[in-house]
């Protein structure tokens, strides 16, 4: 089973959002969890934009990229561009890729549409790696 680790800055928004729809579509099939460059807290919008669609992320906690060992990890992904400032040991995984998807946060009334983004890479990338 491939383990995925997916990263953004805050791990706040958009990995919380790929993290709970990797575990929704990719059940038995992957192992997922997300981390951010610093740890903050799962913005309340990423809640809600993910309940709406039937998909409970009010129990993941925002968590620091420097709790795990990025050796556990087979596929990282990148959400915001922030590729560049991921330690190098994270970028030579089996799998790496940097989405740069667009900061919700900043602008909350695009949630709907990252979140519909987000749920599309993770259907690709599930079928990649399974």
């Amino acid at each position: 089973m491939k383990r995925v680790m997916f990263v953004c800055k805050k791990n706040s928004s958009r990995s919380q959002m790929a993290e709970g729809f990797a575990k929704s579509l990719g059940q038995d099939k992957i192992e997922v969890t997300s981390a951010g460059l610093e740890a903050s807290q799962v913005r309340p919008e990423a809640i809600a934009t993910m309940k709406d669609v039937g998909i409970d992320i009010s129990d993941q906690t925002s968590n620091a990229l420097s709790e795990f060992r990025p050796e556990d990890f087979d596929a990282v992904i990148s959400l915001c561009g922030c590729g560049v400032n991921l330690p190098p040991e994270w970028l030579t995984r089996d799998y790496f890729d940097d989405w740069q998807l667009d900061d919700p946060a900043e602008q909350p009334e695009i949630f709907p549409r990252v979140r519909d983004e987000v749920e599309e890479r993770v259907k690709t990338l599930i079928e990649g790696l399974v």
